[in-house]
């Protein structure tokens, strides 16, 4: 399965939403299969992103995880990928000059687009 950045900005704001700040049991994101959250949950864990738990067993179709909060990292992701705009503006940039990124290169790029917006640049 190959990484959704998309997937892992939607799974990242919904739970910055959560009340209290702790991840629902069930990540439920429209277009996306129980699989794919579970996968995307079990690398935002490796990214640093999410704190939470390796689900994984053996009658699991592949990794999965139950998130419960985000880390640090997390938030300055929501934080640089919140704004619509931004984030089509950095993903139009990806995929005319890379294709794909790192998530550490996609922060640079939404934290630098940002920066412009500020007049930091």
């Amino acid at each position: 399965m190959k990484r959704d950045m998309e997937l892992i900005r939607k799974m990242v704001l919904a739970i910055e939403e959560a009340p209290g700040g702790f991840a629902r049991n069930q990540l439920d994101i429209d277009g996306y299969t129980e699989n794919q959250i579970g996968y995307h949950a079990h690398l935002m864990i490796q990214a640093g992103l999410a704190k939470g738990s390796d689900m994984t067993h053996m009658g699991s179709s592949g990794p999965e995880a139950m998130l419960t909060s985000l880390t640090w990292a997390g938030h300055e992701f929501a934080d640089a990928s919140r704004d619509e705009s931004r984030w089509k503006i950095a993903m139009g940039i990806v995929k005319e000059k890379a294709g794909s990124v790192t998530i550490g290169v996609l922060t640079q790029l939404l934290t630098g687009l940002m920066k412009t917006a500020l007049g930091l640049h």
